[in-house]
């Protein structure tokens, strides 16, 4: 896809993406690296994949974002959104969203190596 296809996407909908490959690249993180009963996987990936643990994520890599990453987390942080953590405040909730949005923009515009630098940075593995 190219950019202006991806930015006339809704926000959510970039989200959405994010989201499912936020939590698929953990969750081959863990099966790959670490030695967990089964049961236990879900509990580790649950600890990383929730709004507050993916709105501090945001904030540790705001500053190194360029204007286009910090554009379409401008708009995933606006768009208006049915749905609300119920454990979480609605600020983490929409940086949350917006950080799946970052990460699905990266995945669809096929960016890999910077897709990987930051969650890298987040997570450091």
């Amino acid at each position: 896809m190219t950019i202006k296809e991806i930015t006339q996407m809704s926000p959510l909908a970039i989200a959405f993406v994010g989201d499912a490959v936020h939590t698929l690249y953990l969750r081959d993180y863990f099966i790959k690296n670490q030695i967990l009963k089964q049961a236990n996987y879900h509990k580790e990936v649950s600890r990383f994949c929730n709004a507050k643990s993916q709105a501090q994520a945001l904030d540790l890599i705001y500053e190194e974002l360029n204007e286009d990453e910090k554009e379409i987390i401008r708009r995933a942080r606006n768009s208006k959104s049915k749905h609300c953590a119920k454990n979480f405040s609605e600020e983490d909730y929409k940086k949350a969203t917006s950080f799946e949005a970052l990460v699905g923009y990266l995945y669809l515009l096929e960016n890999k190596d910077r897709l990987d630098y930051i969650l890298k940075k987040i997570y450091n593995f």
